[in-house]
C-alpha cells in the first residue's frame, strides 16, 4: 500500500483514500502537539476552551473519523470498488461568536488532505489564527504535519466586503460557510466553479432536556460546563433548560442547585464587560416576571419563572423551565439544531420516535452538545470534501 494510499473496509466492500499524506504521520504529529498543549494554556484561550481542544485531539477520536466514514482500515485495498479522492480546495466562512469553530474546522478538514482557505471572523476572537501559530511553533519544520499547513492551509482574517471573498469562493470545488442566514445567502451568491459543493451552517437554536430522574450533581456540573463555555453565542449551547414533567416549584429548585453547583463546575472570572452584561441582564430578567440570580463573580444569570414569559436577549443567561413533554415538542424553535438530553431511559423508543417528526438535527447526551464531528446539521460536510470515483478490475 503506498503511504498516500489508505485502505478501509465496510459492509463487506473494500475503498481506497487517496490523502497527499501518510495519514499515520499526520496523527503522530496531532499527537505531539497535543501533549504539548497539556502543558501550555496560549493567551487568547480560556481553560475550558483550551481543554476541549485537547480532547478532540486525542488520535482515536480523529483516526475515528475516517473509521465511521469508510470503514476499518485495512493493509490492502487491491479489491477496491471505489476510490475517494480529495475533491479540491476548501474554503470556509468562519463565524464571528464562536471563535473555537476555526480551530476545530482547521483540525477535522485539514485531515481531508484538501487545499484549506480559512476566513476568520472580522469581529470575534483570533482563536484560529493563535492555534495555527501555536501548532507551527510546536512542529519540527520538516514534519509531515508542518509541511502541510505550509503548503495547503492559508487562514487570513478580513470583512465581508473584502475580495478575498470572491477570490475565496471562485477557487474553491467545497464552501462550507458558518453565521447569519445573510453571510450564506452572500457567499452562495458568488460566482464558483461548476459542479462545486455548499454547506451552509446558519442560525440553529439548541435546548437541554432534563428528567428529575437523571439530574444528579455530575449531570448538573455537566451542564453547566457546556453553557459557561459559549453561553448564548453557539448553536448548540442550551437556549434554556426544560425540566420534563415538573412543575414550577421543581425547576426552581433545579435552578437553586445549579446556583450551587456552579463554583465547582465552573472556574475562572469573566471578562468585565460579560460581567456587567449579566448584572443588567438580571435587573431586565427580574422587569419581564423571571426570578433571576447572579452566580458567583457574575458570570452569569439563572432565571426560572411560570408560564410563556419574554425571552432575555444576554450572552449568559440560562433560563429554567418545567413543562411537559408535549409541552416541549410544541415549544421547539423552528430552527432547532441540537437538544442535549439527560434522560432516565434515553433509548426508550419514544425518543427516536420524537426526533423522527421533528427537525432536531442532533439528539445527544449533555456532555457531546458542543461536540464538532464530521456531519453536521445532518450534512456529512466532511465527506463531501471527498469525490468518489468507481474503479474496478
Amino acid at each position: 500500500m503506498s503511504e498516500r494510499l489508505h485502505g478501509f473496509r465496510q459492509n463487506g466492500r473494500t475503498v481506497a483514500v487517496a490523502l497527499p499524506f501518510d495519514l499515520a504521520q499526520v496523527l503522530a504529529d496531532w499527537g505531539r502537539v497535543r501533549s504539548a498543549m497539556t502543558r501550555e494554556l496560549p493567551a487568547g484561550f480560556r481553560r475550558d476552551e483550551w481543554a476541549y481542544l485537547v480532547q478532540f485531539l486525542d488520535p482515536g477520536a480523529l483516526s475515528g473519523v475516517f473509521h465511521a466514514t469508510f470503514g476499518e482500515p485495512v493493509r490492502e485495498s487491491a479489491d477496491a470498488e471505489a476510490l475517494f479522492r480529495p475533491r479540491g480546495p476548501v474554503a470556509v466562512w468562519l463565524p464571528n461568536n464562536v471563535s473555537l469553530l476555526g480551530p476545530l474546522a482547521l483540525v477535522l478538514l485539514g485531515l481531508t488532505g484538501n487545499e484549506l482557505l480559512l476566513k476568520g471572523g472580522s469581529r470575534g476572537d483570533d482563536l484560529a489564527g493563535a492555534f495555527l501559530d501555536f501548532v507551527r511553533r510546536r512542529l519540527p519544520a520538516e514534519s509531515v504535519l508542518a509541511r502541510y499547513l505550509e503548503r495547503s492551509v492559508r487562514y487570513e482574517v478580513f470583512e465581508r466586503d473584502d475580495p478575498r471573498n470572491a477570490e475565496f469562493a471562485r477557487r474553491a470545488r467545497v464552501r462550507v460557510v458558518f453565521g447569519s442566514d445573510a453571510t450564506a445567502a452572500a457567499v452562495e451568491a458568488l460566482p464558483h466553479p461548476p459542479g462545486s459543493l455548499s454547506c451552509a451552517f446558519v442560525d440553529r437554536r439548541s435546548e437541554a432536556w432534563v428528567e428529575a430522574a437523571a439530574a444528579d450533581e455530575r449531570m448538573l456540573e455537566t451542564l453547566l460546563r457546556v453553557f459557561a463555555i459559549y453561553g448564548q453565542a453557539g448553536c448548540t449551547s442550551p437556549r434554556r433548560v426544560v425540566l420534563l414533567g415538573g412543575s414550577a416549584e421543581e425547576a426552581r429548585a433545579l435552578r437553586d442547585r445549579m446556583l450551587a453547583l456552579w463554583p465547582r463546575a465552573v472556574h475562572g472570572d469573566p471578562p468585565q464587560h460579560l460581567a456587567s452584561a449579566s448584572i443588567a441582564a438580571r435587573q431586565w430578567a427580574a422587569a419581564l416576571g423571571w426570578d433571576a440570580v447572579l452566580v458567583p463573580r457574575h458570570a452569569a444569570v439563572l432565571a426560572t419563572g411560570a408560564g410563556a414569559l419574554e425571552e432575555i436577549d444576554a450572552p449568559f443567561v440560562l433560563p429554567v423551565v418545567a413543562r411537559s413533554l408535549a409541552e416541549a415538542e410544541a415549544e421547539l424553535p423552528a430552527n432547532v439544531q441540537t437538544v442535549g438530553h439527560a434522560l432516565a431511559d434515553p433509548r426508550a423508543p419514544r425518543w427516536l420516535e420524537l426526533v423522527a417528526r421533528t427537525r432536531i438535527q442532533r439528539f445527544v447526551p449533555l456532555a457531546r452538545m458542543h461536540h464538532f464531528g464530521p456531519a453536521w446539521d445532518g450534512a456529512e460536510f466532511w465527506r463531501q470534501s471527498f469525490e468518489r470515483v468507481e474503479v474496478g478490475a
